[in-house]
């Protein structure tokens, strides 16, 4: 019982925290303390309600044993992250923005492959990735390379679309303007259409950023070496090692926040011009 009144003492303390924070000014500082209660509030009431009901470990295990298992496991998560993310999600990712940019030039400079391409491009976008990733594994084997492949199936095309959209976003005003100056494609499209599609370009890479990270990771339940986040995640729900499954999804949660992170803040020092990154 102890447990359940601390819980909720927890909630109302939280509550109370951010209701307080709400009336203040809003500054940077503020703005990172909102979500850091909540996240610790949300985090002690975890802990006590699993300990209050008294609920399995093999259900949900808490908080507490989760960080021991993840301070214990250190070298087996590293080696996971490394399988997972330096070499499946981020080398897919590399292959499949990069090479879905050069084909959104591609497509602009020639339109008739936008009328063929981009209706494939939605059929294929829709496709689901539990479908596709045994069939890639079969083709590109069961290392990294595999994980790779659905990365790019995943993170090509709507790259591509926000691309396309991006590079189509100058009006015609401002094109016949550049074509007084007698600037040809190329000219118009690194002075002109570029830096104005890079806010679609950039919206297509956070995008990218979740599903890069989700793609490697659900290949890797249909075929991996005896490593990868996947592959943990998968063999240790066999073998009732939730807190292990738990710090992995930890790892996972860590990397694609920090991954996004990375990516807007790069677009907000490439964008600084744009509405959107203002106040």
């Amino acid at each position: 019982m102890g447990w359940i009144v601390l819980g909720l003492v927890a909630w109302i303390v939280g509550w109370a925290a951010n209701v307080w924070l709400a009336r203040l000014p809003k500054t940077r500082s503020v703005a990172l303390a909102v979500p850091v209660i909540f996240g610790v509030t949300l985090i002690v009431i975890w802990e006590c309600v699993v300990r209050g009901f008294d609920i399995s470990p093999v259900l949900l295990p808490t908080p507490t044993a989760i960080a021991v298992r993840f301070a214990a496991s250190t070298g087996i998560l590293w080696q996971d992250f490394v399988q997972t993310v330096l070499k499946g999600a981020l080398s897919g990712y590399v292959i499949g923005c990069g090479s879905a940019f050069l084909v959104a030039v591609a497509v602009d400079r020639f339109p008739f492959l936008q009328r063929g391409l981009l209706p494939v491009g939605n059929f294929v976008a829709a496709l689901p990735v539990i479908g596709m990733a045994p069939i890639l594994v079969m083709w590109f084997g069961f290392d990294w390379q595999s994980k790779a492949a659905v990365v790019v199936v995943m993170v090509f095309f709507p790259m591509l679309v926000n691309t396309v959209q991006g590079l189509q976003a100058t009006d015609t005003m401002q094109r016949d303007l550049m074509r007084t100056y007698a600037a040809g494609y190329w000219q118009m499209l690194f002075r002109l259409r570029l830096p104005a599609a890079m806010p679609f370009i950039f919206n297509g890479l956070k995008i990218a950023t979740t599903l890069a990270l989700i793609g490697a990771i659900v290949a890797e339940f249909f075929g991996s070496p005896i490593r990868g986040m996947g592959f943990r995640i998968s063999t240790s729900v066999g073998q009732l090692a939730l807190d292990l499954v738990w710090a992995e999804i930890v790892v996972a949660a860590i990397v694609g926040s920090a991954f996004y992170g990375g990516v807007a803040l790069l677009e907000k020092a490439v964008t600084f011009w744009h509405p959107s990154q203002r106040g």
